[in-house]
């Protein structure tokens, strides 16, 4: 199995070394105060000492500190759809993307409070440059992707990590995660990329791609937060694409939207989990010959499960009326609601800019406008 050695996670065997190695570091301090606040260092110290599979990890340290973050920075998480998904199954999670650590941190707590089986999940190796923060990930079930490839070596390494996909779900029963598209979505308009499937279709073998997906149980992920902890965030590269410049990231940027992401004020946050892609997957069969087609149809299949079940929390509706300058929705949320999101909104970006403001409250309304699409579609 050597082979997957530069993108995998720890073996168990591995787990033990690898925290005694990161027990001293400031970072892990801080992680640990804020799981366990108000514990003696030397008591979470000796319990990690103790700790060598990743599972202990991430059921003693890493769940709690999922639900830290949830107290204090949230209004609470509800979720929809687990109930239908099998135990001891392993599923392809494929789901939009919108905080680097909590959509995955999240739909794990969820996977663990319904007894299902919790995921590997990718994460660009651009995010773990530190050292610290590569065995953070490496603890918590995380492969990398690599990032920044030059051509040959991308189709290289995307044909591993399909490989290292389909040996995880198929081979070890370990369910996985991957986002729909490289990158968070910035705009709000989220669609899933072809190359991502395509991705996965790489270690389809002799069998045809669609069987394989089938073999694979896709099952599409809608994740939405009332309030999104990095909006203002990722406003310097929504202007720089609106303007057509290039945008070159902030040597520390990754690093602070993280944090930002899990210390943020984010409200209230849904997590809908749909049915597996398996009557659609024998549809696209029927329909399509063409592999590119079929992938844009599969692509699409996923595009409208993640957007009809993606939920609209009232800061979605209140964006939605100040860009259109329309009161459509103001049955949906209070004035309250609404002089709060104005106040985040004068607080977070320069309202002088208009193209920023209009940056800013599409963030938040496209989710309003696609599922508008779709139910006029319907």
């Amino acid at each position: 199995m050597s082979k997957f050695n530069a993108i995998r996670p720890y073996y168990d065997a591995e787990v033990n070394e690898a925290i005694l190695s990161a027990i001293n570091h400031p970072m892990m301090k801080a992680l640990m105060n804020f799981a366990y606040e108000n514990v003696d260092d030397s008591v979470w110290k000796e319990q990690l000492k103790r700790t060598h599979s990743i599972r202990d990890f991430q059921i003693n340290f890493a769940y709690k500190a999922v639900k830290k973050v949830l107290e204090k920075s949230s209004d609470g998480l509800s979720t929809s759809g687990f109930e239908k998904l099998e135990p001891n199954t392993a599923y392809l999670f494929i789901s939009n993307h919108r905080d680097i650590i909590l959509d995955t941190s999240l739909l794990n707590v969820c996977l663990h409070e319904h007894g299902l089986v919790m995921t590997a999940s990718a994460i660009g190796d651009n995010l773990v440059k530190k050292d610290f923060l590569k065995t953070l990930s490496k603890l918590n079930r995380n492969f990398l992707v690599q990032r920044g490839l030059p051509p040959r070596e991308l189709l290289e390494s995307s044909k591993l990590m399909s490989e290292y996909i389909g040996q995880l779900l198929l081979r070890e029963n370990r369910s996985v995660w991957i986002a729909q598209r490289e990158g968070r979505t910035k705009d709000g308009n989220d669609a899933t990329h072809s190359g991502v499937l395509k991705m996965l279709a790489m270690a389809s073998g002799e069998s045809s791609m669609l069987d394989y997906f089938k073999k694979l149980k896709i099952v599409p992920v809608s994740i939405s937060y009332e309030y999104d902890p990095t909006d203002a965030l990722k406003m310097p590269q929504l202007m720089a694409e609106a303007n057509a410049e290039k945008y070159i990231k902030d040597k520390n940027e990754d690093f602070i939207t993280l944090l930002s992401g899990i210390i943020g004020q984010k409200k209230r946050i849904h997590i809908h989990v749909g049915e597996i892609l398996s009557n659609e997957i024998d549809e696209i069969a029927h329909e399509f010959d063409n592999t590119n087609k079929q992938v844009q149809a599969l692509a699409q299949v996923l595009d409208d499960s993640i957007l009809q079940s993606y939920k609209l929390w009232p800061t979605n509706y209140i964006a939605y009326d100040l860009l259109f300058k329309s009161e459509q929705f103001k049955a949906f949320y209070t004035e309250n609601e609404k002089s709060l999101f104005e106040r985040r909104l004068e607080m977070r970006i320069d309202e002088s800019n208009p193209q920023m403001v209009e940056g800013f409250l599409a963030m938040y309304a496209n989710p309003v406008v696609n599922k508008m699409k779709y139910e006029n579609a319907g």
